[in-house]
């Protein structure tokens, strides 16, 4: 079983005994996601796989607190935070723009990478490893110029 799952059921077992209706509604959401993904695919999630999971959790609730801030929805906009503040809790630490500046070099390096053809392959080579760590959008507009010069 994965060690991440593991600590989002005991976050949520914490929560309930702390009466935190707030917190409990959000990570039963977050494990009724989990759940739903492992009944889809049959198979029970792997840490890597858990954390793709909250990634678009992330993603999801983002463009939602977006909208809602444009539509003056104050009230759902707060409780989108709420639910960013709370997944973000279990992500791996984000790493430094040097560091995902670091890994896009040496991804370069290592397939020889020359021109924005072999963007695909760098940003496949890179999606293991920052996968949770960094927002992958930013990282493929920092490969395209890295690419472009």
């Amino acid at each position: 079983m994965s060690e991440l799952k593991n600590t989002i059921g005991a976050a949520t077992k914490a929560a309930m005994r702390a009466r935190d209706r707030r917190r409990v509604g959000a990570l039963r959401l977050v494990n009724a996601e989990i759940k739903r993904v492992e009944v889809d695919e049959r198979r029970e999630l792997a840490d890597a796989d858990v954390l793709q999971v909250l990634t678009r959790m992330l993603k999801q609730r983002r463009d939602s607190l977006h909208q809602y801030r444009d539509a003056g929805r104050d009230d759902l906009a707060d409780q989108e935070q709420f639910e960013i503040d709370l997944i973000d809790e279990f992500m791996p630490e984000a790493l430094s723009d040097a560091d995902i500046v670091q890994a896009i070099d040496e991804a370069v390096a290592t397939i020889g990478a020359t021109s924005m053809r072999d963007m695909g392959k760098v940003m496949g080579a890179l999606r293991g490893a920052l996968q949770g760590r960094a927002d992958m959008g930013r990282v493929s507009g920092l490969v395209k110029e890295r690419l472009a010069s």
